[in-house]
């Protein structure tokens, strides 16, 4: 009778469990809107189990809407971010292209009203789209051939385009009432049954899909990708990345345009004053929603489930009775947590 001697292969023994967890690991790097699925999927029963109120059509219609501003800046966001860039100025483009079509459509004979022009509702608009898609191209300019960074650049745009709306629109709201109906449209609703589905977020999920299509199926969404990646080895494979960066910064301002409209019939008004938060919203949702602030890696659809994952979240905790400071909080921990979990599957690459 022989004795074995050999040691026991600890790799072997462990190995299952580390082997399910490099799975996991490759699949949420595959698949980058798995997590922030989970995530809101389980937010979702929490606060449904919390307060039976959550999960009416009612509350689900009010958080739709909640989420649309957010939502269609966090594409602009999203397209910025996969570049390895970062845009702190959405929020204040947004205000600015949305004050120039309120102001240029409003009536000639209003009060205290810079471009009182009277223009039809859809010559203003195109003016108030074109004005941030020069805005957004004039970012991409200054970091594509000054060689700036993003982050600089949209901190001081931020500051610029902010006191432009003050000054040239003398901080003046433009109420309802003054504004034609065509500049009021996405703030129209549609009965679902007890839901009511506004057309700005038809318009938000009509942008998410057309851009979620644009990034999978097309040569500019595969050159985004590859710029964000490493621009280097884009620029070796024949790609010229100051083109693409520049036009994903000018795409950016497209679609922070049409945001601005929506915001119009959101809100009501134009109000230079509108979502003093949306640049740090925006970008909460892109990196909740698993796209890498290292570039190169995430989805639409995971960008739109961060938005939802916000707007849950502060709308739960809200229903529970909690204070507005704990519902920062949650956010917060949730980027944190976020961040952290990208850093994790990024290793998948080493």
């Amino acid at each position: 009778m022989t004795t074995s001697t050999t040691a026991p292969d600890l790799a072997e023994e462990f190995g299952t469990d580390s082997t399910l967890i490099g799975r996991i690991q490759s699949t949420l790097h595959r698949y980058p809107y798995l997590s922030p699925l989970t995530v809101l999927l389980v937010a979702m029963v929490i606060f449904t189990l919390l307060n039976d109120r959550f999960i009416l059509a009612t509350n689900l219609s009010l958080m739709s809407q909640q989420a649309v501003i957010v939502g269609t800046l966090a594409i602009a966001q999203t397209l910025v971010i996969l570049t390895a860039g970062i845009d702190l100025s959405i929020g204040a483009i947004m205000v600015f292209g949305q004050m120039m079509m309120a102001n240029l459509a409003v009536s000639a004979d209003a009060a205290n009203v810079q471009f009182a022009w009277g223009l039809p509702w859809f010559i203003a608009l195109a003016a108030g789209v074109l004005i941030a898609v020069i805005a957004g191209g004039f970012n991409g300019f200054l970091i594509t051939q000054f060689n700036l960074p993003p982050f600089i650049v949209t901190l001081g745009t931020l500051s610029i385009f902010t006191a432009l709306s003050l000054i040239l629109f003398k901080a003046r709201t433009i109420q309802g009432r003054e504004l034609p109906g065509g500049l009021k449209a996405m703030g129209e609703t549609a009965s679902l049954g007890s839901f009511r589905l506004m057309a700005g977020v038809g318009m938000m999920l009509a942008l998410y899909a057309l851009f979620a299509y644009v990034l999978r199926n097309t040569a500019w969404g595969t050159h985004v990708y590859a710029v964000g990646d490493d621009p280097e080895a884009a620029e070796l494979s024949g790609i010229s990345t100051r083109r693409v960066l520049f036009s994903v910064y000018a795409v950016a301002g497209l679609i922070i345009g049409v945001a601005g409209w929506i915001t119009i019939g959101r809100v009501g008004s134009a109000s230079p004053n509108v979502a003093p938060n949306i640049n740090l919203d925006s970008i909460t949702a892109v990196v909740i929603g698993g796209t890498s602030l290292f570039g190169g890696r995430g989805t639409m659809v995971g960008t739109l489930l961060g938005a939802l994952i916000v707007t849950v979240v502060e709308n739960g905790l809200a229903l529970a009775g909690l204070d507005q400071a704990y519902r920062v909080l949650a956010v917060g921990l949730l980027v944190i947590a976020a961040v952290a979990l990208d850093q994790w599957i990024r290793r998948v690459d080493a």
